[in-house]
């Protein structure tokens, strides 16, 4: 459902930016009360059974915007419950990121298959004589599937010629490429915190919006509003997101009419990332370990540790463009804060871990910037255009599509090693993913450089994103085009890469 503006992304926008309008507007958190009653007005429900439980799910999602966790069903707390302890210029993620809001949800059934009217009762019944359980017969003329035999393997749709037997699927299980979604005793959707690498996939799927992560939108706005120096360090897959009127060069304009003292571009560390796993990738493979993983997306990063925890040391040591690039920030600006502007859920949890929380304050996701801009009113039109980014190069902008953090690793090597012979293999999604670690696992990738990328489609694609996957993917490309230095080894920030290791 990715770049389809829906009923569900609607609700999303407003809660943001009405979550955005109450930190700028500061004061007054009563008020909080009454948004539900704002975002969604009038005696009658238009989504739902009931406008009470409508404006319930909103009142969860607004406390989740606000970072605050959901409340206790079974007890009785206002809305504003804990908004004091909110009310911060600093505040990290608390676990759990990504929630189930439970009465949202529609206790979608589990995987199963079902034999529909388009059933003909034919001949041949290729259904029965291909199923290892014995579990479809034909009952009347037609097929039938006995629910307790079957096993869910999916053969007698395949076999089927009329196309008659569909696979019914949870829609946000069927997104997890880390089989961590499951039931309760109501058939509402879990989610396994130990198995859950914040990909956010289920978030973007549900067709319900059950699914939502918590936002820093309102301690981000309170750090600006006391006075700090915040300065936006934006992801390369910001390009397109922000709809045509927003181009490149009104990027630092419209972000400073948010409150944000200064913005950089993030492909300037992705070309820093690019150079380390480079260099890494010439001195370690194959002499010392048989290949290399990427690691700047954290999702497919922890997957990776969390199922082939063997393959730990192979996955490269080189910071992520994030961390580097808000390295550089602070060494420049001390006493500066840092908000990451990205695609991505999983950078809110990497920005949560205690050795990266020093270097980056804030994660914020272009969704969520959006309401920002809702709240101020922001009309991009009229905007003036400054001066286009040049700092980065097109491999460093690159690694916001899949493929492109690969290719510009390949594109340094090659620089600087022009004889040397680099195999790559890239998957995007986390169930590829999977299936590339496993092929690795038989040894038919030694020697090769392995790209993961969490988001089918890579970064363009991810649960914070706006545009369509397919359109963002394109602007990309045509900014990575437009850069003057086009190979990461070519930045001018080489030579602090090793400073920002000292820190």
């Amino acid at each position: 459902m990715r770049g389809i503006y829906s009923s569900v992304t609607d609700i999303r926008r407003k809660v943001f930016t009405e979550v955005a309008r109450l930190a700028y507007e500061g004061g007054g958190y009563d008020q909080l009360e009454r948004l539900p009653y704002k975002i969604l007005p009038g005696e009658v429900g238009t989504y739902r059974e009931s406008i009470f439980l409508e404006r319930a799910i909103i009142g969860e999602r607004l406390r989740l915007a606000i970072g605050m966790p959901l409340r206790n069903m079974s007890e009785h707390a206002p809305l504003a419950d804990g908004i004091d302890e909110a009310t911060v210029a600093e505040k990290y993620y608390e676990p759990p990121l990504i929630n189930v809001i439970r009465f949202a949800c529609n206790a979608c059934p589990e995987k199963s298959y079902h034999v529909t009217d388009l059933c003909q009762g034919c001949l041949a019944h290729p259904c029965v004589e291909v199923c290892p359980k014995k579990a479809v017969s034909i009952q009347h003329g037609k097929s039938v599937i006995d629910q307790e035999k079957c096993v869910k393997c999916g053969q007698c749709a395949n076999a089927c010629p009329y196309g008659a037997i569909n696979k019914i699927e949870r829609p946000c299980a069927k997104a997890c490429g880390m089989d961590a979604i499951g039931s309760d005793e109501y058939g509402r959707a879990t989610i396994d915190q130990e198995k859950c690498v914040s990909c956010g996939m289920c978030l973007v799927n549900c067709p319900f919006g059950a699914i939502a992560d918590k936002s820093q939108i309102f301690q981000v706005i309170q750090s600006i509003n006391q006075g700090d120096r915040v300065i936006a360090a934006v992801a390369p897959a910001f390009v397109g997101q922000f709809g045509p009127q927003m181009t490149t060069a009104k990027l630092r304009n419209a972000m400073k009419l948010l409150g944000f003292d200064n913005v950089v571009e993030v492909a300037v560390g992705a070309d820093l990332c690019t150079i380390e796993e480079a260099k890494d990738f010439m001195r370690e493979v194959p002499e010392k370990q048989p290949f290399m993983a990427t690691s700047c997306c954290p999702a497919w990063s922890v997957m990776a540790k969390k199922l082939f925890p063997q393959f730990a040391p192979y996955i490269s040591m080189a910071l992520t463009p994030m961390v580097l690039t808000a390295r550089l920030i602070k060494k420049q600006h001390p006493g500066c804060k840092v908000v990451f502007i990205g695609p991505c859920s999983a950078k809110k949890l990497e920005a949560s871990r205690r050795s990266i929380r020093s270097d980056v304050d804030f994660v914020l996701t272009f969704e969520e910037v959006m309401g920002m801009f809702a709240a101020k009113a922001v009309k991009f039109s009229e905007i003036a255009e400054g001066d286009e980014p040049t700092e980065a190069t097109a491999d460093g902008r690159g690694f916001a599509v899949s493929g492109g953090v690969a290719q510009a690793v390949v594109n340094s090597i090659k620089k600087m090693d022009p004889n040397r012979e680099v195999k790559v293999m890239a998957a995007q999604g986390l169930a590829e993913c999977r299936k590339m670690l496993q092929l690795a696992k038989t040894g038919k990738l030694d020697g090769y450089l392995l790209e993961g990328m969490a988001c089918p489609g890579g970064c363009v694609a991810g649960a914070g994103t706006i545009a369509s996957p397919v359109k963002a993917a394109a602007s990309v490309n045509k900014y990575k085009a437009s850069a003057p230095l086009k190979v990461s080894v070519d930045s001018p920030y080489e030579i602090t890469l090793s400073l920002l290791h000292d820190e």
